[in-house]
């Protein structure tokens, strides 16, 4: 098979650079990287429409059956797509750099005469939004799925910001690229629109925006401010739609809940917090976990980047039995016609704001949050799944 010199490239630098291996990630068998199209056409019937997963904006996703009996799901990018072209440059560099059991594993690719195919493990559980935003299946995660979600999302973009061979911004966490596998162990993916920094950059600043409305920090989306406070304001959006179970956007509801994060903030300043949590969790619940991880949720989405945890520090509360959290001056508001607010009110407690775990007893019910437009979905789409 023709191999592209640019993925060649990335594969010298990739293997002779050293490159630490998570000593949490399972053993590679082989890195045989590069697949054979008539492996794929057979693996999925010729990528039948029986076998049609999904579809992108990058182009449709298949389910396959290798000879060995190994589920996989072929992300095939469309040829008129340029945005496909990078996705694809982009997400095998990464992926072949990082390896974490809370992270997609990239099985092979195909690339040739403009055709480019990504392939990943298969699992029938899909990703996250399928069971948070169903009525039937949100059932199947009761609280301590969820928070064993929450940390595990935590676990991997921690990976990712602080402990991997390269610091790397995903700017795309959402539902619907977290995957869930056999035992819904959850799994970052979709890394085509992921950002590389070098060892000493703490942010960029670009005029190309990508990501999804409804999850995009406030700086990034009006500015181009491009960071791993970034990540930490969508995984603040998402750990609410966890604890909820619906998604940040709803115009089916009434006026004053349609913006979960503007309702959140609404029902946190009135001390009824808990009335957010999805129905489908019943009555059987850790309030106080619950309460800390609103909390949390509302911390991350902060206005002013410098006032959201790093995830280091998300990790340590959320493992912690130990943890005082300060109370945030209030974030950012999107407005109806997509314009970002902010306030400049500063809140403190008797732990001042410093992020960490202390043992002074945690404040209560005194925060702000921030309310954002619209969510859609952005240019990608994933249904596979694995690797831990």
């Amino acid at each position: 098979m023709h191999v592209p010199a640019w993925l060649c490239g990335c594969w010298t630098w990739s293997t002779s650079a050293g490159d630490r291996v998570d000593e949490q990630a399972p053993a590679q068998a082989s890195w045989n990287l590069f697949m054979e199209l008539e492996t794929l056409e057979a693996a999925t019937d010729h990528f039948s429409e029986a076998n049609l997963l999904g579809r992108g904006g990058f182009g449709p996703v298949y389910k396959g059956v290798l000879q060995n009996g190994d589920e996989i799901a072929v992300k095939k990018l469309s040829l008129e797509s340029r945005q496909g072209i990078q996705q694809f440059t982009t997400e095998v560099r990464l992926l072949l750099r990082v390896q974490h059991r809370n992270l997609v594993t990239l099985l092979g690719c195909y690339a040739v005469s403009g055709q480019k195919m990504l392939v990943y493990p298969y699992f029938p559980n899909q990703s996250l939004d399928h069971f948070l935003f169903n009525k039937q299946k949100s059932t199947l995660l009761d609280w301590t799925k969820r928070f064993e979600i929450i940390l595990g999302i935590v676990k991997g973009l921690l990976y990712l910001h602080e402990e991997s061979p390269v610091k790397i911004i995903h700017r795309d966490i959402k539902a619907s690229n977290i995957l869930l596998d056999e035992k819904l162990h959850p799994k970052i993916s979709d890394f085509g629109m992921a950002r590389l920094f070098l060892d000493d950059d703490t942010h960029v600043e670009t005029s190309r925006i990508s990501g999804t409305y409804g999850y995009m920090a406030p700086e990034y989306a009006m500015n181009g401010y491009l960071s791993a406070k970034t990540d930490v304001f969508s995984f603040g959006i998402l750990v609410l739609e966890i604890i909820s179970g619906r998604k940040n956007m709803d115009r089916n509801l009434d006026e004053d809940k349609t913006d979960l994060l503007n309702y959140t903030w609404k029902l946190y300043k009135e001390g009824r917090a808990l009335e957010i949590v999805d129905p489908a969790l019943s009555s059987f619940i850790y309030t106080d976990q619950v309460q800390l991880c609103v909390q949390l949720g509302l911390l991350c989405c902060q206005s002013i980047v410098s006032d959201r945890p790093d995830m280091s520090t998300i990790h340590l509360i959320l493992s912690s039995d130990s943890f005082s959290l300060p109370i945030p001056g209030k974030p950012a508001i999107h407005g109806r016609v997509g314009r970002w607010t902010s306030s400049t009110t500063t809140i403190s407690n008797n732990t001042g704001t410093t992020f960490g775990i202390t043992t002074t007893t945690r404040s209560s019910t005194t925060m702000h949050s921030i309310a954002e437009e619209e969510s859609r979905n952005s240019i990608s789409i994933s249904f596979t799944n694995e690797g831990r």
